[in-house]
């Protein structure tokens, strides 16, 4: 499928070289800074040098207050405190962080993670009976529990009481208790994107600022939050932003010995970056949620016993390649049923379902039913008498919004514009599908139905290097562009679109890739590249004429040697 490019609107040359002359900077760093809104020295200067002093008040979100209180009230009375967090690996680092930080002044703690299969998503009434068993008076619920009107209603008919810290959009009413969400209606709080880890983080902030504790103490347990910003897929802007850039700092400079094992199993060697969380430290906390309990993901982050944290390590490890294996398998099943079938002529959504699908999977195997076909899909499975699944989109399509207006054949939802999981009666299946079918088709843009490339702008190769500069070396383009990190929603890799280029040699790598050295010939400038799953591309480069090529820049290293070379997204014939 032909992807569409999509090119900024360059910024006009005089406001370029006005705010050039202020901050002392090449072309390419002044526009990008220019079209993520950033237009002044001070601007640039915060971008650049993230400041944790500029994180905000947790007292200005609403019910914050009331929860430090509570909270504060729990630790003087020694009361019981269970912390109940998602399986994913937002709620396993929040509860992580949270353990961490309240053990070391308040004994009468404990955590509990929901089993995906007997207990589903969010709080559970089995959670609750745990915790009502065994003497817990207050829950902390994180990155789970906006939508949990009758169990927080149950929990309080047994003496427990709820505060909620969750970061997920709120239905019309709330649960009657402590509520910290900064998507709930009349809550001011400025930045509204933070992950439920990011709203557990700033509950402790309020507590560190009410018992006069140095905030030192907290921010040494950022690593775990910079992991749960990038594996949420939460925008990287503002506080986030600064959150994620002095966790991955600390991942960096001191990391737990828990992510140590798990980078040295994956292969991968630091430093790492907020992409290297998302696709290798992310997935395996993820795996033990998908195959096992969330809780051995807990157990590992927290532990500092070597021995035990080499154990758990190698069986996440483990449990990640047979999750591999196993959304492999359903993923083919499933194209199997698709490609068989008369739905996906014409569709403009796809929803799988089969019985004996692993519910811990679903998710990926819906991502890449969604990159294969580019539609909103579904994938759901049975469990528990029910039939659950969960949903990923296109483009900017709001899948949410669209599962929302189905809500009347479903027991439950819920997730936010890009992601979601739903769980419904076995009988009101056939229902769903044509409603959700009938909803996206009435609703879904002729633009969200195709792919994109969003272009930062416009460049050939002599613009990376400024007048001087070796080609051989690292130009002083691209190490502005590292101080552009960590990279995410709100603040993505900047990617690049150069016209007429060629290929002065060029091989296919695994029947797949390509491995390319490419030539401008304006400046006849040669840099290396490499285009993933772009084989297919090879008949327009081979044919030596001119073509457009839609990139990032990267740094190649190989021994002690450091060079440029361009990650190639797309590859268009410039006839």
């Amino acid at each position: 499928m032909q992807k569409r490019w999509l090119v900024k609107a360059p910024v006009e040359r005089d406001r370029v070289d006005a705010f050039r002359e202020e901050i002392k900077a090449d072309r390419i760093t002044t526009e990008l800074l220019i079209s993520r809104g950033i237009f002044n020295y001070d601007d640039a200067r915060e971008f650049f040098n993230p400041d944790l002093a500029n994180l905000h008040d947790p007292f200005l979100m609403k019910n914050m207050e009331a929860a430090v209180k509570r909270l504060v009230h729990a630790l003087e009375k020694e009361e019981k405190v269970l912390l109940f967090g998602d399986y994913d690996v937002d709620g396993t680092t929040a509860v992580a962080l949270m353990y961490a930080y309240l053990r070391k002044f308040h004994e009468p703690l404990d955590y509990y993670i929901p089993d995906r299969y007997s207990e589903g998503y969010g709080i559970s009434q089995k959670g609750i009976d745990f915790a009502h068993q065994n003497g817990f008076s207050l829950i902390i619920a994180l990155d789970c529990g906006i939508r949990s009107i009758e169990l927080v209603e149950y929990a309080k008919n047994s003496g427990i009481d709820f505060i909620i810290c969750d970061h997920h959009q709120p239905g019309e009413s709330v649960p009657d208790c402590i509520v910290l969400d900064p998507k709930q209606k009349e809550c001011n709080y400025p930045y509204k994107e933070l992950s439920g880890c990011g709203v557990g983080f700033k509950l402790l902030q309020g507590l560190t600022m009410r018992l006069e504790k140095p905030e030192d103490e907290l921010f040494s347990y950022l690593d775990l939050l910079a992991i749960s910003i990038g594996a949420d897929i939460v925008d990287i802007t503002g506080e986030n932003r600064i959150l994620a850039h002095w966790g991955l700092k600390k991942l960096n400079a001191h990391p737990r010995a828990a992510f140590r094992e798990l980078l040295k199993l994956a292969n991968r060697e630091f430093p790492v970056s907020l992409t290297d969380v998302v696709f290798t430290i992310a997935p395996r906390i993820n795996a033990a949620g998908r195959l096992r309990s969330g809780r051995f993901a807990v157990d590992l982050m927290i532990s500092e016993n070597l021995q035990e944290i080499n154990q758990i390590a190698g069986e996440i490890d483990t449990d990640n390649k047979n999750r591999r294996e196993i959304d492999q398998q359903i993923t083919e099943e499933a194209i199997e049923m698709l490609e068989k079938g008369a739905s996906l002529v014409g569709s403009s959504s796809i929803v799988v379902y089969k019985e004996d699908w692993h519910k811990g999977v679903v998710g990926i195997v819906a991502s890449r039913l969604m990159e294969r076909y580019f539609k909103p899909t579904i994938v759901l499975t049975s469990s528990n008498g029910m039939v659950t699944g969960s949903a990923r989109t296109v483009n900017d399509f709001d899948i949410h919004g669209a599962i929302h207006q189905c809500s009347d054949l479903l027991h439950q939802f819920g997730g936010h514009r890009h992601a979601a999981g739903l769980t419904m009666h076995p009988e009101n299946l056939t229902s769903f599908i044509e409603s959700f079918e009938n909803v996206v088709g009435e609703s879904i843009h002729p633009d969200d139905q195709s792919p994109e490339i969003k272009i930062d702008l416009e460049m050939q190769f002599h613009d990376l290097y400024t007048r001087g500069e070796a080609v051989n070396k690292i130009p002083r383009v691209k190490r502005n562009l590292l101080r552009f990190e960590p990279h995410g929603p709100g603040n993505m890799q900047p990617v690049f679109l150069s016209k007429n280029i060629y290929a002065a040699d060029f091989r296919v790598l695994k029947e797949k890739h390509l491995k390319l050295k490419l030539v401008d010939p304006l400046s006849e400038i040669y840099l290396d590249a490499i285009a993933f799953n772009l084989a297919d591309k090879i008949d327009d480069i081979a044919a030596g004429l001119p073509f457009d090529i839609v990139f990032t820049l990267e740094i190649n290293k190989w021994k002690d040697r450091e060079t440029i070379q361009l990650n190639v997204r797309d590859i268009r014939s410039s006839v």
